[in-house]
């Protein structure tokens, strides 16, 4: 009984680590509803394309694991897994192949020393390399025997420890991957060069003729350039999603019910919550001004820099920077939930995103690590059966060895995606997924809904100085009780502080008909005329504008008509479009005549009044037909189409549903984003061609010319490695559509002028 206890109580403590452990995933993890959790881990030896398709494949396979998804830049796992059982061991399946894992805290893993490792590495390379080439051609000018010997044991010297300190970081990859079973690149690099210093050290020992301590140095100093210049590229990259990170604030100063104050970490922000905000903070969350008026730097959301004036009602969204005045906001969302968080989550998709030429790439630097293997193997014995000489057998079977590494395959497609995705970055344009880019260089036909979209969204009340003071003032004391487009045009053309009458008792909105409030016994309402008046005082709209009526008890007091302006770039993005031979269209939910006129004035044809199904239908039509359909919309009834659509795109001011369904979400007001963004695909669809023929045409020349003995290790160091460095030096190449707007004589003038265009308030 005695002995039985220790293993007993060994059991108890293992289980509560396992429980603890569960727990702790749990309380990492996000609810994303429906049954399915996320939890984000960082694997901080992630390098390359096969360690992506190996951790996918290990965490695909445990029960209860719906996804896992690969960030490769930043260098964490996104695994969404079913919540009605215990947490699938996430952290054991890495450890089991070779990656070490913790949870992902956006703080403790911010930091990143591996570009300061990647220096150190390559600068002890490049001072061995030229120092020990330097010897390497005193001995090819001739030396005499005992000279080459000396001169040998000094390359030694100098290559021994620079290969152990360089190499370390190809061979402990290779390591771990090969002592659970897997290959990836590194494998063979590390076989070629440990193989070439083998045979370096026998040759000097043995007093031979060769030595290729310059080609295994040479080796490491190239691939550390490619993965140097890799790593600081995707660095580079992710400096923007960085730089949004920075701009979310720490916490914020939370006013309770009893009037006290508490300082509140971000994570504990709830909406509903009231926030102190003093002059010169960052918005922490999305969230409604109270009390209080400011000007406010919303450069990050719109692109305008210039500050923008805004009062009780007004909408903040998280990162905007308040300028002058205290404010006094309560939370509309969670941070998690809130546009920074958004478009940081985006930028993050878009770099884990997998197109079809990215996932060829990857199957094929998968599969092409055993086929080196194997080509080396059987170049080794067929030049040994051939010549029955080893030595030249085992120097031939290292050159292929090393010349064959499908590094370049491997970078070849994710370096577009990651420069693509910065580029759209630059112009205002988050992408979501790195597979929409390829969607979106193949769209033929662009569909535009109108209101929010073609237009800014926002009516402007028409020649409000004619209108009578008391009823201005009247109409905009119940408008701000709204928030509905008309009411906020209401309430910012009246001048001064809305006051609401003490005597207004109630104050009810009617969706689809306006605004109704008592004062006393009299029933006043602002809305559609068809509504507000009473019957024998219906008006109609003057001029296809659309009219609102205020009302006293069915009497009409006063009409207000609005106007709404055109997105800067309609016109310019329209002509460019029509010359490059897309197809566009209008369709709308709107009536006919204010689509009408504005299809006629862009010269395009049009559908209107036309429900979300009818939208989705038409785009299906299309599809149905061979047509690749951009769709371009913001609102909750765009949303279907956007889904239904090949491709699609919102603005940032769209609904949350139009931004959840779309592939990209351009953040400035011009409609110029649609060009950069196609223009960014376009190219980046060609150089993901391109890089991916010279990965495949050098492996395809370099292999047989290797096997066939015409190239020596060294010269297989350099032309893999430059090989590398073609395919990253073509990806920064990806330019945007700059060029292409000066050919059209697009100018920043003319992009940023504007039409006023009157239209109903449907879509």
């Amino acid at each position: 009984m005695t002995c039985c206890a220790p293993s007993v109580e060994f059991v108890d403590v293992a289980a509560d680590r396992r429980r603890a452990k569960n727990d702790e995933i749990l309380l990492a993890s996000h609810d994303l509803g429906e049954s399915l959790r996320q939890t984000n881990l960082s694997v901080p030896t992630i390098h390359c394309g096969g360690c992506i398709q190996k951790i996918e494949k290990v965490l695909d396979a445990l029960p209860g694991v719906e996804q896992a998804r690969v960030n490769l830049s930043t260098k964490r796992v996104t695994i969404r897994w079913r919540a009605d059982g215990t947490p699938p061991p996430l952290i054991e399946a890495l450890s089991r192949i070779g990656y070490e894992a913790h949870l992902h805290d956006a703080i403790t893993d911010s930091k990143d020393d591996t570009v300061a490792k990647l220096a150190r590495a390559l600068a002890v390379a490049g001072f061995a390399a030229s120092n020990i080439m330097l010897l390497s051609v005193s001995i090819w000018s001739g030396a005499e025997p005992e000279t080459r010997d000396l001169f040998h044991w000094i390359s030694a010297l100098i290559a021994l420890p620079a290969v152990a300190y360089c190499g370390r970081i190809f061979f402990g990859s290779a390591w771990q991957s090969l002592r659970h079973g897997q290959s990836n690149m590194d494998v063979p690099i590390s076989i070629g060069v440990l193989l070439a210093v083998g045979l370096s050290m026998y040759e000097t020992f043995s007093r031979g003729p060769h030595a290729y301590f310059d080609a295994s140095i040479t080796l490491l100093f190239f691939l550390l350039i490619g993965r140097t210049l890799d790593h600081m590229m995707r660095e580079k990259a992710r400096a923007a999603v960085k730089g949004l990170a920075r701009l979310t604030a720490r916490g914020a100063l939370i006013l309770q019910p009893d009037g006290s104050h508490n300082y509140l970490p971000l994570s504990e922000i709830k909406p509903g919550m009231t926030i102190l905000l003093t002059a010169g903070e960052r918005v922490p969350v999305d969230c409604r001004v109270l009390k209080g008026q400011s000007d406010v730097d919303c450069s990050l959301v719109s692109g305008e820099s210039i500050p923008q004036t805004i009062g009780a009602g007004s909408l903040l969204q998280a990162g905007t920077l308040n300028l002058t005045g205290p404010l006094t906001v309560t939370v509309t969302a969670a941070a998690k939930d809130s546009f920074l968080a958004e478009m940081i989550q985006m930028m993050e998709a878009a770099e884990s995103g997998r197109s079809t030429y990215r996932r060829i790439a990857d199957r094929a630097s998968r599969l092409y690590a055993p086929v080196v293997h194997i080509a080396a193997a059987a170049t080794f014995i067929g030049w040994v059966a051939a010549t029955g000489d080893v030595h030249r057998a085992l120097i031939i079977a290292i050159a292929v060895l090393i010349i064959t590494c499908p590094c370049a395959l491997g970078l070849a497609v994710p370096m577009v995606q990651v420069v693509a995705a910065r580029r759209l970055f630059e112009k205002g344009i988050m992408l979501k997924d790195g597979g929409a880019l390829e969607r979106l260089a193949e769209i033929e036909t662009v569909v535009f809904d109108k209101t929010g979209t073609l237009t800014l969204g926002a009516p402007r009340l028409v020649d409000g100085s004619a209108i009578a003071p008391d009823a201005l003032e009247l109409a905009a004391a119940i408008a701000s009780h709204s928030q509905h487009p008309y009411s906020r045009a209401l309430v910012a053309a009246h001048q001064g502080p809305v006051r609401p009458s003490p005597s207004m008792s109630t104050v009810s909105e009617y969706p689809g008909s306006g605004l109704e409030a008592r004062i006393g016994a009299t029933v006043h309402r602002l809305g559609r005329p068809e509504w507000a008046l009473a019957e024998g005082e219906a008006l109609q709209s003057v001029s296809g504008m659309p009219t609102i009526a205020l009302s006293k008890d069915g009497r009409c007091l006063a009409t207000f008509q609005f106007v709404d302006r055109l997105r800067p770039g309609v016109r310019e993005a329209f002509g460019v479009l029509a010359e490059d031979g897309f197809a566009v269209e209008i369709v709308s939910g709107d009536r006919e005549d204010p689509v009408r006129q504005l299809a006629s004035t862009l010269g395009v044809p049009h559908y209107s009044a036309m429900s979300p199904t009818d939208k989705a239908a038409h785009i299906a039509s299309m599809a149905a037909s061979g047509r690749k359909v951009l769709m371009v919309g913001d609102g909750l009834n765009d949303a279907p189409a956007l889904v239904a659509a090949h491709a699609s795109m919102a603005p940032a001011s769209a609904a949350d549903v139009g931004r959840n369904a779309a592939d990209l979400v351009f953040l400035r007001e011009s409609l110029l984003s649609v060009l950069h963004a196609v223009t960014v695909a376009r190219n980046s669809r060609r150089l993901a061609r391109e890089n991916l023929f010279i990965a495949v045409g050098y492996n395809a020349i370099a292999m047989p010319v290797a096997i066939l003995g015409y190239v020596t290790p060294l010269i297989a160091a350099v032309a893999m490695s430059l090989s590398s460095l073609i395919v990253v030096a073509n990806a920064l190449r990806l330019g945007d559509c700059r060029r292409k707007n000066q050919r059209k004589g697009i100018s920043r003038t003319s992009s940023l002028r504007s039409s006023e265009f009157a239209l109903e308030g449907g879509k």
